[in-house]
């Protein structure tokens, strides 16, 4: 019997849902270096507003933001570099992560943003708007920046296996 209802194209069965991603972003993360990025981004953040407050322009906002999309950075970065350390699960993401460096790198970017935002819209002064638009801003540099490094150790995968 012929039914009348559109016909269904056979899904490939590789394909996972956006939910799925964020979960294995979300594993490959965990045991991410947490502190060294803490430090890293630390220690980038006192040293912006320094050089910025000797040279006439100490920026807060500006410094704040900058040691959050290093902290995101280093932490992203640092999970994926060793896809071999870890339980099954996270070995496994992780090297999910180095083949699909774009996807991964959404996570990160989101935690830039979400840090980022309230830091613009209490210190920078830019309103809702204006520090919605600055804290994304920061997310999509991290976002670039991540899966550009992420694709660059794809070859860290295959020595997983």
């Amino acid at each position: 019997m012929l039914s009348g209802g559109p016909k269904r194209h056979h899904e490939d069965m590789n394909e996972i849902s956006r939910r799925d991603e964020v979960s294995l972003s979300g594993a490959a993360l965990r045991g991410a270096p947490w502190k060294a990025a803490a430090v890293g981004g630390g220690v980038v953040t006192v040293a912006s507003f320094g050089m910025g407050l000797i040279t006439g322009g100490g920026d807060l906002p500006w410094a704040l933001g900058l040691g959050i999309s290093l902290f995101a950075l280093i932490a992203a970065i640092g999970a994926v570099a060793k896809p071999h350390e870890g339980d099954r699960v996270t070995r496994q993401a992780r090297v999910w992560s180095l083949k699909h460096p774009w996807k991964f790198a959404l996570l990160p970017a989101g935690i830039t943003a979400v840090l980022d935002y309230p830091v613009q819209l209490v210190l920078d002064h830019e309103g809702v708007f204006g520090s919605g638009v600055q804290a994304l801003w920061h997310g999509a540099l991290v976002y670039v920046i991540a899966a550009i490094l992420t694709l660059t150790m794809q070859g860290r995968a295959k020595s997983a296996r």
